[in-house]
């Protein structure tokens, strides 16, 4: 994992205020990152920084990428970017009181993170942790990736 890092930010309905918030006491330093964000939530995320920098994202230099909303395939889409290991950290504002139309993507979403050693903040105070964090700023970093061949091979024999 380089300096420049890929940073996922995807927030429920109910939290894209939170996560407003978050990127706008952050915008400076998320500058210095790509930024992929599913669709809705990327469109608040350029809103934020446009109010934040005074002109447009790209005149800025800003790196973010619009995948699609999340229930439309945007949850997966950045699933396969963590599969492919083009994502070094999710931010996901998730809303636990409320239950989701797209619930197994959601959990599809985190279940990789999860499996792929990608680190990830579900809340407002996790993701201040991360982004502050040394390891996240100024040192480069190899997360440890679990071998799952032997489970592979074990799964296969016995089907």
């Amino acid at each position: 994992m380089k300096t420049t890092k890929t940073l996922a930010l995807v927030a429920h309905d109910n939290m894209k205020r939170d996560l407003a918030e978050w990127v706008a006491w952050n915008w400076a330093n998320l500058l210095k990152h790509k930024l992929v964000c599913t669709g809705t939530t990327g469109r608040m995320v350029e809103r934020t920084l446009l109010e934040n920098l005074g002109e447009s994202c790209e005149n800025a230099g800003c790196d973010i990428t619009l995948l699609k909303s999340g229930p439309l395939g945007g949850d997966q889409q950045l699933g396969s970017m963590i599969a492919e290991g083009k994502v070094d950290a999710l931010i996901f504002f998730w809303d636990p009181m409320s239950a989701q139309p797209h619930d197994v993507d959601v959990k599809a979403l985190l279940r990789l993170a999860t499996l792929y050693n990608v680190p990830t903040a579900i809340n407002r105070s996790t993701a201040d942790f991360l982004i502050s964090s040394p390891l996240f700023n100024e040192l480069e970093y190899e997360p440890v990736v679990k071998d799952y061949k032997e489970y592979i091979e074990r799964t296969l024999t016995q089907a």
